[in-house]
Parts: structure tokens; sequence; C-alpha cells
């Protein structure tokens, strides 16, 4: 049996990171670990390609060689997906799909030949066992949470490890918060399932044997959703294996605020190699959120929490929402101040959108303000649903926000701000430098420093950094490469409109 694998291309998007992955010579910020994980359930016999549109082009022939095209993807891929599935049935391939955009709209992809939804731990072996047998059904589903202990490493030999500026693992799903705008709960739901400590270094080594050196994105829910068994074994035993591998990895993750409420915890993780987690923000504004349910950010000082973070050594990204019923009309202000005071260089705000399946969704619904689908893409001012807000008031104070903290000169101020508060501790193998860094530098100087208007800005926080936190000149690099890509998509957002 011949597989094809196909991962749709993404739009030009805030954490896609195109314009920044060009300074260092990559096609992809990360590869699809979800296709990867799939490929390595399938028979061992059977041939496996891989082809990850955000690198490389769909020919004919490939799809010409495979007895079933496996499609997998997220919303925001759709567009894409339809142009797969197009190709696909116009040369009369077998169309497989699955992941969050089929499972969440199968009703949507009427062409695609099996449906084999939710977790693939459940679904995807019936489907297997029912493809032998000659008796393969269209939509196979569960609502049952899969054991992730028995999810196997993912098959990294089908991709080239040199297109990506990142390596991914997953080591829990699930998060025990339930936001009323987020539909993680309702793909992965509310207990946190998680991987053993075995698995995890069993698939660190897997990206160590396979040559791969650099930063590996934990790609989990709520990172910290059972922080018990993280402080007893997992992180003790990342640590541990990283210092007896010489520090070939840096890791970033995703979790919640009260990260901050336990130094205990991210002592451990900046301890085990992590560097920088995402955390969701969402608004300073206290009615808006409580209004949507995000509990475990209210009754807090957000900008503190955040200090306290940066100054364990953690570089905190995070992302902001606008459009809360709750949002008063000195909304757009009151995000541009938080953003620009907490030192949050790598600021994500979209506006609100209502994802099928979520609390929102049903709610909009039952107050008759749905008006049509989420493109998955929360910065191109697509709204789904009718906002208490004027529309218009809303999109253009919106618009003001993101040009406002993209800007050179608050965007490097936020820079600024970081470098202040943030106190790197982990430890970097020798390893990672590569001639890539050295590519990188140079276009920086060109791209940041001569070519670009912020240039100004761009030299005065160079050789402040230098000069100050010389330790920290890569981790500047990094932020203003971003930076120039986060004007990118700025810049083509405000033309969406």
């Amino acid at each position: 049996m011949r597989i094809l694998l196909v991962y749709p291309q993404y739009p030009l998007t805030f954490w896609g990171l195109k314009h920044a992955l060009k300074f260092i010579s990559k096609k992809a910020a990360f590869p699809p670990l979800g296709l990867l994980t799939v490929a390595a359930m399938l028979p061992p016999v059977w041939e496996k390609r891989l082809v990850d549109l955000n690198v490389t082009g769909l020919k004919d022939e490939d799809i010409k060689w495979a007895d079933y095209v496996f499609i997998s993807a997220m919303v925001v891929q759709k567009e894409s997906v339809r142009e797969v599935i197009r190709r696909c049935k116009k040369l009369g391939a077998t169309v497989v799909a699955g992941g969050p955009l089929f499972t969440t709209a199968p009703e949507d992809f009427e062409d695609v030949d099996h449906l084999v939804l939710n977790e693939a731990e459940i679904t995807l072996q019936p489907f297997l066992a029912d493809i032998a047998a000659g008796a393969a059904r269209r939509i196979y589903t569960s609502e049952e949470r899969a054991e992730v202990t028995r999810t196997p490493v993912p098959l990294w030999s089908l991709i080239n490890m040199k297109n990506y500026s990142s390596m991914s693992i997953q080591y829990c799903r699930g998060c025990p918060f339930d936001c009323e705008f987020c539909d993680i709960v309702v793909l992965d739901g509310h207990k946190p399932r998680t991987k053993g400590k075995e698995q995890i270094i069993a698939e660190l080594d897997a990206l160590y044997t396979h040559g791969w050196r650099g930063s590996v994105f934990f790609a989990d829910d709520n990172f910290i959703g059972n922080k018990k068994k993280l402080k007893a074994e997992m992180l003790p035993a990342i640590a541990e294996w990283r210092q007896r591998r010489r520090y070939p990895f840096n890791f970033i993750t995703q979790a919640s605020i009260n990260l901050a409420d336990d130094d205990e915890l991210i002592d451990l993780m900046v301890g085990a190699g992590f560097n920088s987690v995402f955390i969701g923000i969402e608004t300073p504004h206290e009615a808006s959120l409580s209004e949507c349910g995000k509990f475990a950010n209210t009754s807090r000082d957000l900008a503190l929490s955040i200090k306290r973070i940066h100054n364990r050594g953690l570089e905190v990204m995070a992302g902001f929402i606008i459009g809360f019923d709750s949002d008063p009309a000195s909304i757009f202000q009151s995000q541009i101040s938080f953003i620009q005071k907490s030192g949050i260089v790598s600021a994500m705000v979209g506006l609100l959108n209502a994802p099928r399946g979520t609390r929102l969704h049903q709610r909009l619904k039952n107050e008759n303000r749905l008006l049509k689908d989420v493109t998955g893409d929360n910065m191109d001012f697509s709204l789904n649903f009718i906002p208490k807000m004027n529309r218009e008031t809303l999109i253009d104070g919106y618009k003001q926000v993101l040009n406002t903290i993209y800007s050179p000169n608050n965007y490097y101020d936020r820079v600024r701000a970081l470098l202040r508060e943030y106190k790197p501790k982990h430890k970097t193998g020798i390893s990672q430098f590569k001639f890539d860094h050295v590519k990188g530098f140079c276009r920086c100087m060109w791209w940041l420093g001569i070519r670009e208007k912020g240039r100004r800005d761009y030299w005065m926080l160079f050789a402040s950094t230098l000069f100050k936190y010389p330790r920290s000149v890569p981790l500047f690099l990094t932020l203003a490469a971003y930076g120039y890509h986060f004007r990118k998509v700025t810049v083509t957002c405000n033309g969406m409109r």
C-alpha cells in the first residue's frame, strides 16, 4: 500500500513567521506533527511519502503514485485543503481526511472519501482494519479520549529537518480551563492526559538521532495542566537528558498565567531548557475576562505576573483579543498601554471570533448574532458575529492597536523592556551555532539596519544590548527579525480590509 500524506499550506499569518524565516533560510516554522504521528501508526510495510505544502509543491505524479492521500489540517488552512482535494479528485485519488478542520466541520467536505475524525489513536485502527477487509466506511468518529501513553514516536524520516526553524513534540492534551471562545476542550477535553517520561525521552532521542539541534516546541494545549507530574518526574528527566546530551535543544511551550504563581515550577522548566512560553492574556479589562470565563486571569496584577515569569528566566509571548461584549471604548488604548508596559514583545492581537463547538458559538447562535464560519485567522479583520460595539469603530480601533504596537519605535521599546526584566539561566550547547545564524546576522544588518525605516531604533538598541546585555544579542536579533515579520503581516492585514 502506498500512502501520500499531504499537509496543506498556511496563508500569511502571525505565527507562521514567514518573513522572519527568510533571515535564516528556513521555509516553515514547524513540521506537521500530527501527520508524522499518524504516519507512525500506519503499517510499517506500507510505503509512505509526506508533502508539506509550506516547504514544497505537490506534484501530480505524487498523487497518482498513492493508493490513498491522507490530509490533516487546521481551520486556517481551509482554502489550501479545498485545492488539494480538488486536485486529488480530478486525478482519481482516494482521499482520507482528519484533524481539527474535518472534526469540527465534517459536513463541509462531502467530496472526501473517508473521514477519520477525533483522535487518531482511537479512530484510525478501525479504518485500517476495514481497509484490509475491503469494507471501509466513510466516517469514523468517537467521543472516547485516547490514552496518549500509547501514541508512537513521529516518523521523522519523512521530512527534511533543514526546512524548519523548530521541531515539535507533544507531552499532554487537554486543558483544565473552559474559556468561552476556545475549542481546545471540544477537541481534547478538560482533563490533561500526559505521556510518560520514557515516551518523552524516546521522542527527544529520536529528534537527536535524526540530527536535530536547536529549538523544540512542546505543542501542548496547556503544558502545566498537571503540575504535580511535571515537578515530580517529567522536568527532572528532561533536565537530566539534556545535560547528558550536552544541551542540544531549548524548549518553547504554552501555559496558563497561573504559572506565575509557582516559582518552583518556573525554575524547573528553566532548568530543563525552556526559555519562552506562550500565555493567553486576552485582555487587561476585568469584565471582559469574566465574560469569557478566563478566570485564571482575573483578580490578579497581570503585568506583575508577566514580570515574575520574565525575572525567573522565561520570555513571555502572549495572545490578546479585542471584541468582547464587555469591551469599553477605551479598550484599544488599554491594550496598547498594557502590551507596551509588560515588555511582551511577541504580542498577537486578534479580533474575537466564535469557532464551531465553543460555548461562545452556541451563545451567539442563541442570540441570533452569528454571521458565518470562522476563517481561522484572527488577524484578517473578519468577524463571524455581530459585535456589541459598532463594527467600524471596532475594526478601526483594532487597526490602531496593530499599527501602534508594531511601529519600529514601540516594538523596540518592548524589546528594551524585556531585556531589562528577562533573566535567562538556561545552558545552550555549542552545537546549536550554525552557519545559518551567521547568514541571519548579516541579513538583519542589511534589512533592519540599512533598508528599513526603523533602522535608527534598531542600531540604538543593538548597541545598547551589545554593551549592557551581551549574552542577549542572539535574542535581540531573533526578536528584531520577528518584528520585521510582524510589521509585514500588519501591513498585509491592513490591506485586507
